[in-house]
């Protein structure tokens, strides 16, 4: 009987011990972390041109003006047509800065979708680049806008050395 004694709170702390290792391994509270993407980045380097939009999406994806804004050049310009006006208009870079940012603000909910290339020309200094896009914009739950449209980028860099950005937009869309 003494020997039961004496390893009863050897085997209650092998099994204290082992409740614990089995409930770290299987914790439905506190599921393991998935490493399957530990090797890719979700934020490109932009050496590429579908690095930017990669990025670009990103940033409307998680309303990031950090992000979206190092997708720009410094003399980036957007422009689009206004058919209520009838006339062209456009914007300087801190204008666009701005205007996504209170973009990014006021709404709950950006799913970006960059579509096929449709048109692509340039060199290894400067692209242009014709795409297809769907944005859903969800202000509330109840106000919510979908976008089916085009962009004419002008992609460029000083050197094949230097990341591309974003030279110009033209909002091709029509409403």
């Amino acid at each position: 009987m003494k020997t039961a004694k004496l390893y009863r709170p050897i085997a209650l702390a092998v099994i204290a011990v082992s409740a614990v290792m089995i409930s770290s391994c299987f914790n439905p509270f506190s599921p393991a972390i998935d490493n399957t993407l530990s090797n890719e980045n979700i934020i490109s380097d932009q050496m590429t041109t579908e690095g930017v939009f990669q990025n670009f999406k990103y940033a409307y994806t998680f309303r990031d003006t950090a992000i979206y804004g190092g997708t720009l050049a410094p003399d980036f310009v957007f422009s689009y047509f206004d058919y209520d006006l009838g006339v062209d208009v456009s914007w300087d870079r801190a204008t666009d800065m701005r205007t996504t940012d209170g973009l990014f603000s006021n709404t709950q909910d950006l799913r970006l979708i960059w579509n096929n290339i449709v048109y692509e020309e340039g060199d290894s200094l400067e692209v242009d680049i014709k795409r297809s896009f769907n944005l859903t914009i969800t202000f509330n739950p109840n106000d919510v806008i979908n976008f089916y449209g085009f962009v004419d980028m002008v992609l460029a860099r000083n050197s094949t050395a230097d990341k591309w950005k974003i030279r110009s937009w033209k909002d091709m869309t029509n409403p």
